[in-house]
């Protein structure tokens, strides 16, 4: 259920809570969604190892929900679970997550290089590899271009300040700094590519956004 949710990767699924507290060490993971009903460790237990990462709780008991919302859960959602009502419980992990980043000056990306930092005030535009749609490439105010492995728009959005990104079509993400004026359908940038600005189309379905974003 969690593969068919935009935006949510699955980095892994553990049926054991002692092995996914010994594995969670050197696993890159911003969310966990948890059972309580579990051998060894219930999942309020596992929880309060987590170092305050976000915890979605799905259980089919009641009685837990006051000590889960204690735990400072995201979520709690009831068995049998329906999507509708977990893609809502991840929109609220994302939004906490986008509020915890607020003061972050970079985000951490896994690249065809391994992780890189990629600070904020360097990074110019991003677009839709040629060669993979589901990687990106970044490009940075040096002129250095990053190939970003198998991410989405949705979650690159969820990572990147609001106030200084803004998605204008369905192929790119652009840092609002770079603007330098814009038409009805294109946009056009301070960043030059052969002695040329680059310019961007402006797609109708981002349109609205972009111009509450510009006009802020």
């Amino acid at each position: 259920m969690c593969e068919q949710i935009s935006g949510l990767e699955v980095v892994k699924a553990f049926n054991d809570p002692l092995k996914f507290i010994t594995g969670s060490r050197t696993l890159d993971f911003d969310l966990c969604i948890l059972d309580i009903e579990m051998p060894g460790l219930n999942g309020l237990e596992v929880a309060q190892l987590l170092s305050g990462k976000p915890v979605i709780f799905t259980t089919a008991y009641r009685e837990y929900a006051a000590e889960a919302f204690d735990l400072n859960a995201v979520d709690y959602v009831r068995k049998p679970i329906q999507k509708e009502r977990l893609e809502k419980a991840i929109q609220k992990a994302a939004q906490k997550l986008k509020i915890g980043n607020a003061g972050k000056s970079f985000i951490q990306l896994n690249t065809s290089k391994g992780k890189s930092l990629i600070f904020f005030d360097q990074l110019l535009f991003i677009t839709t590899a040629q060669a993979d749609k589901r990687d990106k490439i970044a490009r940075l105010e040096n002129g250095e271009e990053l190939l970003l492995k198998n991410i989405s728009f949705s979650q690159l959005l969820s990572l990147l300040p609001a106030k200084d990104f803004c998605q204008v079509n369905k192929k790119e993400i652009i840092a609002l700094k770079t603007i330098d004026f814009f038409i009805h359908d294109e946009i056009t940038s301070c960043i030059l590519r052969n002695g040329k600005p680059i310019r961007f189309a402006l797609s109708g379905t981002y349109k609205n956004n972009f111009l509450e974003r510009a006009s802020a």
